[in-house]
């Protein structure tokens, strides 16, 4: 068993944010997306016959995929959606059985060893075969996402109902802090002599980002896995163990629909994590497109504008955490998703680099804090269970399938506009009806009875 409130274990537990949080940085947010474009955007060069590369406007770029010419941002936000519709479909069987099993933290293990490795595997993305480049991006995404399912499990078997909004906190905190960390490693790796123009990123040494970031993730990871256990409820699974997990998943799917408070609550979290995780991970693709940079000033400021996000999320992360002890959860969450909606109807009206940074604030001092408050909600909202990984797991598919909608939201409007600044509005419908849905949450928990 394990004895909630160990320190030491909470400890190890919160490193695991410290090392995967450098893929959904430098890999979904930072060095990869800037890369991704600049390769995009050099194929397209030669396509048409220019050699200046600056001179090329971002929102005529498309790229050949399986044989139909696309816009760069359409298939970047495409691919990313069909990873999390696989992540949907996969991690409630896998969750099921890791419950059935009690082999959560191999799960986790099997996870982060596929995503690392795949980012490790972009090193060799090539924008001249983009059906072959595309596959490490997507295994990387399922390997973040599918492990973060097991490790968010493990949140109400290490720390008390009371303790748990600062535990999540903390390792969102810690998350923040080690990926602005290796970002500023690889800004120092790329830019060299230069490193205070951010004129141009060097990117012959871009490749060994995602290489630092396979080995930051697979290295810091070892610290969680020597103090959690993998089996702490000491089950014994049968040889059809296989099956079982889809009986379980069943079991559990009928426990949760009969709640009241848990069931209305991730209704709320289906829309309005939808539109965060949308942001977080189209925010880049979206400044490069809607904001008028200065020329050879759209790496720097990319760059500054991801790092003020980083440092106010973790800042937004605590505050929120204190705010939510006064004033409770829900109520945090819907001031939260109001700032949301505020942010993305504005993001429809920038065009300068200054605009970018005042939004760029307000969405790092949000985003930290709701993700933070959005899981260790649900973690309270829990019956007593041992199965947390597999009501982890609707928490899970809720949040993919959401973003797989999202995403597509995004995606479609840009392609029927021809212009990605309606996409934002997308989002803030999303945000909307979140905001809706948390006012029909109640503050008490009810169980209907089975007729």
């Amino acid at each position: 068993m394990i004895e909630k409130g160990d320190k030491k274990i909470i400890r190890g537990w919160v490193m695991y944010d410290w090392a995967n949080s450098v893929y959904s940085l430098v890999i979904s947010t930072a060095i990869f997306p800037l890369f991704y474009i600049y390769e995009t955007k050099k194929v397209y060069a030669d396509k048409i016959g220019a050699t200046d590369l600056e001179a090329i406007d971002e929102n005529d770029v498309t790229v050949s995929f399986f044989g139909y010419e696309v816009s760069q941002s359409v298939l970047y936000t495409l691919i990313l959606a069909a990873s999390f519709l696989i992540i949907s479909l996969i991690s409630p069987i896998l969750s099921g059985i890791a419950d059935y099993t009690g082999n959560k933290k191999r799960f986790l293990q099997f996870f982060c060893y596929l995503g690392a490795l795949s980012c490790m595997s972009l090193f060799f993305f090539d924008a001249y075969n983009m059906e072959l480049s595309m596959i490490p991006f997507l295994m990387a995404s399922i390997g973040y996402w599918c492990s973060l399912v097991f490790y968010n499990a493990f949140l109400p078997e290490i720390a008390s109902a009371e303790n748990q909004d600062d535990v999540s906190a903390r390792g969102y905190i810690m998350g923040y802090i080690g990926s602005v960390i290796l970002l500023l490693i690889c800004i120092i790796l790329t830019q060299g002599e230069k490193m205070l123009g951010f004129k141009n990123l060097n990117y012959d040494m871009t490749k060994y980002c995602f290489i630092l970031v396979g080995v930051w993730w697979i290295g810091f990871a070892q610290v969680t896995y020597r103090v959690l256990p993998n089996n702490p409820f000491k089950k014994k699974p049968e040889a059809d163990y296989i099956w079982k997990g889809y009986k379980e998943l069943k079991i559990v799917y009928k426990e949760f629909m009969q709640t009241t408070r848990l069931k209305k609550y991730l209704y709320a979290f289906f829309f309005f994590n939808s539109g965060v995780q949308t942001v977080m991970l189209l925010a880049t693709i979206f400044a490069s497109k809607a904001v008028k940079w200065p020329k050879g000033g759209e790496i720097s400021g990319l760059i500054i504008a991801i790092l003020i996000i980083q440092i106010l999320a973790a800042i937004g992360a605590k505050i929120m955490s204190n705010v939510s002890l006064k004033i409770g959860n829900i109520s945090t969450l819907k001031i939260s998703v109001l700032v949301w909606i505020i942010l993305c109807t504005g993001a429809y009206f920038i065009s300068t680099p200054t605009q970018f940074y005042i939004m760029a604030s307000g969405v790092g001092l949000v985003m930290g804090g709701i993700q933070s408050i959005a899981r260790s909600t649900y973690s309270l909202y829990l019956p007593e269970t041992t199965d947390h990984a597999s009501y982890f797991s609707f928490y899970d598919v809720s949040e993919k399938i959401g973003i797989v909608i999202g995403m597509g939201f995004f995606a479609l409007t840009e392609y029927c506009f021809d212009d990605i600044r309606y996409s934002v509005i997308s989002v803030a419908m999303f945000f909307i009806i979140g905001l809706f849905y948390l006012f029909k949450v109640p503050k008490e928990e009810s169980i209907m009875k089975s007729i």
